[in-house]
């Protein structure tokens, strides 16, 4: 396992902080801890955890306040989110659930349990990741049709979407305006060669940044 992954754990019991940060730096993740909920947001706001472990009820902010408070910020839209509790009642577990957490544990926690969730928590990102690009500040979802600019949701027409997210797919690559209109519009669509000029406008005024370079009498690339 990779130590790229960061793990914040959040728990007022020391012992299950020491067993669980354990288990989960044997598998090569690098580990931060905190004793309660507001230790927790400020740790979290230092270290940028890739997967946050939250106890439930904790002094200062539970785990449900501090997943609804990391949830409102951009930088913790996707971060990995699992709740820990003593609580086993079903309604806990939807409450958590719709606060914003990806998966939920009740005490007595198994370290193998809970290594096993964090694993999968990660292998499910890696295959969702595949399907997006992240360039930047920029995050482009090919399977939703979803742009994504500091934290912005940016509303692109569906050519639009294709022709940037054929540029965006390999940076700083020169694409041929023949290779463009076939790969955006088809061989059996006919277009002129001020459609992929509209479209570059189009794209560059709703981001508002100039991303996309013309190579003059060869055709476009997309840099930051």
């Amino acid at each position: 396992m990779s130590t790229v992954n960061k793990i914040l754990i959040a728990d007022d019991e020391p012992d299950i902080l020491e067993i669980i940060r354990y288990n989960l730096e044997a598998e090569g993740y690098t580990v931060f801890t905190a004793k309660n909920g507001n230790e927790a947001i400020e740790k979290a706001k230092q270290h940028q955890p890739d997967l946050i472990i939250l106890d439930v009820m904790m002094p200062g902010k539970t785990g449900l306040e501090v997943c609804g408070i990391l949830r409102q910020q951009p930088d913790f839209k996707n971060t990995l989110i699992i709740f820990l509790t003593a609580l086993s009642d079903e309604s806990n577990e939807v409450k958590g659930l719709e606060t914003g957490a990806d998966d939920y544990l009740t005490k007595p926690i198994s370290p193998i349990v809970l290594t096993s969730k964090v694993n999968a928590l990660f292998r499910r990102l890696t295959k969702e990741d595949s399907k997006i690009l992240h360039i930047g500040e920029l995050q482009i979802d090919r399977e939703k049709y979803n742009i994504n600019f500091k934290g912005k949701e940016i509303i692109l027409a569906r050519k639009e979407f294709e022709l940037l997210a054929l540029l965006a797919s390999k940076p700083g690559k020169v694409f041929l305006r023949n290779e463009i209109l076939n790969t955006v519009w088809g061989t059996e669509v006919i277009v002129g060669d001020r459609t992929i000029d509209v479209h570059i406008r189009k794209i560059r005024q709703k981001l508002d940044m100039d991303c996309i370079s013309t190579v003059k009498g060869v055709g476009y690339k997309f840099e930051i």
